[in-house]
């Protein structure tokens, strides 16, 4: 069987592993197939190839974009991306720009509770400032020793009804479906499990999901536990989505699995790696 992953993020979002070294720690792994897929951006997908063909490693070129869906925050994964396509660019940098006026919000919101310092501190995780996320406030916490690692700050302080939350206005599932499709790819929802949708909502998303183009759902994800890969798989038959899979694994230390150690997809699936002829 093919050892295959499909989600992860290097230090052009929120990883801490350059592409080229994702590239390389995923040939450690025995990685054969590897997605990059950092957030809102596709900026290291042309040095992850160049690594990629080194290693012998086949590289998808992915992104997962930031959504707001029902006034919640989605993920949709592309997956087999053009990274040069024009939509699919504009499109990330209108929510990069967007990016950059929360990471200010949430510093106001962490300076009244008596955080100090907390953009320039995020700024400095960023890989080059470019993008500023909640994973670079988190690290700046732990520094100040707000919280002891990175998962337990974001239940501390950076979800909804904590210090440092503060609500956005994401692209649109339907722009992300576009931006996607036009450019080559293929979209797939990101880890459905973490939303917390309750049954009615869920089939809403997964149904309105496939309406507008979209191909795949993430089964294999560290945030599904064994009951959710296989209710997900269940929904992936159900609806004729493709299966995909994937560590989210941004570095040592903050990510629950590494790269390429997660379960196979269930039996019954569909991979949606099924026509990439590898």
């Amino acid at each position: 069987m093919l050892k295959i992953d499909l989600h992860c993020h290097s230090t052009i979002s929120d990883g801490l592993f350059t592409p080229t070294q994702i590239i390389e720690h995923a040939a450690s792994r025995h990685i054969q197939v590897l997605a990059l897929t950092d957030h809102d951006d596709v900026a290291g997908a042309e040095e992850a190839s160049i690594a990629a063909r080194e290693k012998n490693i086949t590289f998808i070129a992915g992104v997962e974009i930031s959504v707001t869906w029902q006034n919640k925050t989605l993920h949709i994964l592309g997956l087999g991306i053009d990274p040069h396509s024009f939509a699919l660019v504009n499109g990330l940098n209108t929510i990069r720009e967007g990016r950059l006026g929360r990471a200010q919000n949430i510093a106001r919101q962490l300076d009244k509770f008596g955080i100090h310092g907390g953009f320039e501190g995020a700024q400095a995780y960023a890989s080059k400032g470019k993008l500023i996320g909640r994973t670079h406030f988190a690290r700046f916490l732990v520094e100040k020793g707000y919280a002891k690692d990175v998962r337990s700050v974001f239940k501390k302080y950076l979800v909804k009804g904590k210090p440092g939350y503060v609500s956005h206005q994401w692209a649109s599932l339907n722009d992300a479906i576009n931006w996607i499709n036009g450019s080559g790819g293929q979209a797939v929802i990101a880890h459905p499990g973490r939303y917390q949708l309750n049954k009615r909502l869920l089939e809403s998303l997964l149904n309105e999901f496939r309406e507008l183009g979209g191909l795949g759902i993430e089964i294999v994800s560290p945030s599904h536990s064994p009951e959710q890969i296989q209710l997900f798989a269940h929904y992936s038959n159900r609806l004729n989505l493709l299966a995909s899979c994937g560590s989210d694994f941004h570095g040592p230390g903050e990510s629950h699995f590494d790269l390429g150690q997660i379960p196979p997809l269930p039996a019954n699936c569909t991979p949606i790696w099924q026509n990439w002829g590898i």
